[in-house]
């Protein structure tokens, strides 16, 4: 059975301040720096046999990544289609606002001058239809964002809106899956 695991960057200053990040490019805390490289010494020190770490260019996954290799030594590239959504007017806005929350359940909506959660799950799925469809056997470690995991959750395990609205990991948090 071929294995894909994801995880979320290392903390931001917006993590801290409770504010939506999405495609804003906002970098890791000090203490973001220091759960990526645990989070490489986790890796390094476990049973992953990760073949390739693709990540997200927005920086906060990027450092993640690169410290992962760093400690690692695992190849990595990055991937565009692991971009963040952009959250459009909620960019920078409280994470736990009631309009925000419901803003979530409408997939459609592109939140003037952002990306729909149906166009984000369309590139993420396309990605991992890809990836599964390889004709060698690799895993990867994708290192992205919070929204992206809700969309990789919802790629393996049937979820009601719901449950897709509230599910989230932490930082530095890996899950995992298998094809």
């Amino acid at each position: 059975m071929r294995k894909l695991y994801f995880a979320r960057h290392g903390q931001t200053v917006w993590n801290v301040e409770n504010k939506i990040c999405g495609a804003t490019d906002i970098a890791l805390t000090e203490q973001g720096h220091e759960q990526a490289m645990e989070l490489g010494r986790l890796i390094a020190e476990g049973d992953y046999q990760i073949d390739q770490i693709l990540y997200s260019p927005l920086v906060r996954a990027a450092d993640t990544a690169r410290h992962i290799h760093r400690v690692t030594g695992i190849p990595l590239r990055e991937e565009v289609r692991l971009k963040e959504q952009n959250f459009g007017k909620w960019e920078s806005t409280p994470r736990d606002g009631a309009q925000f929350r419901a803003a979530k359940a409408q997939f459609v909506n592109r939140n003037q001058g952002g990306e729909s959660m149906m166009q984000m799950a369309q590139r993420i799925y396309n990605l991992l239809d890809e990836l599964r469809g390889e004709p060698e056997a690799r895993t990867y470690l994708l290192v992205a964002h919070n929204g992206i995991a809700r969309i990789v959750q919802s790629y393996f395990t049937d979820m009601t809106n719901e449950e897709f609205a509230a599910f989230g990991i932490g930082n530095c948090q890996v899950l995992a899956y298998e094809w």
